[in-house]
């Protein structure tokens, strides 16, 4: 079992910065794949960023391409997503997951994949 506690989220205006903090316990997180999805009110939750295990192989969703970025720190347990730029169709619910992966460079882009889910952190970005 790995536990995942999201934490950063908050108000910021548009055009501003936040960064999400995704804490794990539990089994060896070094070897879990880990993303963050979001989900905004009466929509569908959607990946936002993926990273590997190695921290070697990333993945993000077009509308946040060159904006946000995800990040892991192993040693510490805890991947971060960087989110610059901030737009209000950003605000949601951002939710940390992880799934196990033997290959050190898969990243998991598709919900289904993921095992493992915290609570979600809100972000609400005002115009």
């Amino acid at each position: 079992q790995v536990q995942l506690v999201e934490s950063g989220g908050g108000l910021v205006q548009a055009g501003g910065s936040l960064r999400l903090s995704c804490a794990a316990s539990g089994r060896t997180f070094s070897r879990y794949a880990t993303g963050w999805f979001r989900q905004a009110p009466g929509k569908e939750r959607d990946i936002v960023a993926a990273i590997s295990w190695s921290g070697g192989s990333t993945f993000y969703a077009d509308s946040v391409k060159g904006r946000f970025t995800i990040s892991r720190d192993n040693a510490k347990n805890t991947v971060y997503l960087q989110m610059n730029s901030l737009k209000p169709e950003d605000t949601a619910v951002y939710y940390c997951a992880a799934a196990y992966t033997y290959s050190s460079s898969n990243y998991l882009s598709q919900m289904s994949a993921y095992d493992f889910w915290g609570q979600g952190t809100q972000v609400t970005v005002s115009s």
